[in-house]
């Protein structure tokens, strides 16, 4: 069995229709919900409400990159929210991530501030050759976790194939948020690194997120029940 309060369920929509039904699929199960770009340019802060109305843990999934500057005074709206995760790129530097760990600090609800490293859309060819950076792939998400802890953050969204490399170098305690979660014999889609739920939990990953493979199955809830049965 696989806790609910591991999972976080990506409820991707522009249809406020679909998105309350899946909210009313997932009812009972202690999951998280990600509310994501998609979803918030659509409902904006509706969506929050509807999920913490609920009775879900929720993760802004907004992704800021921007100066220091910006992002510090967006967080400080955004943490007037009853948010419990909210995210940036830690490729903005560490001075920006310094401003939004302050920022979220100071705030009323003081979510948990986690840091995207690489995408679990990016293959190690594809950061060489479109991002310019060289080197593996692991070697770019350790520095980038590294920068993050350093500077504030108390997690990294990351691979769950890079999960025990950054709980090496960064400790147990810094949180590993891990998309690219696929069940047995689902679709890959867009994703390139990926693993199991299962494997993803040995690894020691503290969050799965999954999106598709719940929100866009015929019984949703059905799906989110196989995969906490270890399906």
């Amino acid at each position: 069995m696989i806790s609910a309060e591991k999972i976080i369920v990506a409820v991707d929509t522009q249809k406020e229709e679909d998105f309350l039904r899946l909210l009313q699929a997932m009812r009972g199960h202690r999951v998280w919900v990600k509310v994501g770009m998609e979803l918030y340019y659509t409902l904006g802060p509706k969506a929050i409400e509807a999920v913490k109305a609920q009775g879900f843990h929720l993760f802004l999934d907004l992704k800021l990159h921007d100066i220091p500057n910006t992002v510090e005074k967006s967080l400080s709206c955004l943490c007037q929210k009853p948010i419990d995760m909210v995210n940036v790129h830690a490729a903005g530097g560490a001075e920006m991530m310094k401003r939004a760990a302050e920022a979220v600090k100071n705030s009323t609800y003081s979510p948990l501030l986690i840091a995207v490293t690489q995408l679990t859309s990016t293959s190690e060819a594809q950061m060489n050759q479109e991002q310019k950076i060289p080197g593996s792939l692991l070697e770019s998400v350790l520095h980038y976790a590294k920068l993050a802890q350093a500077s504030g953050c108390d997690g990294v969204v990351c691979s769950p194939l890079e999960v025990e490399a950054v709980k090496k170098a960064c400790g147990e305690k810094f949180k590993t948020i891990t998309p690219g979660i696929r069940p047995q014999g689902a679709d890959q889609q867009d994703q390139k690194r990926i693993t199991t739920p299962l494997e993803a939990l040995k690894l020691g990953s503290d969050y799965l997120v999954i999106g598709r493979p719940i929100t866009g199955a015929t019984d949703p809830r059905y799906a989110l029940e196989l995969i906490l049965k270890g399906h």
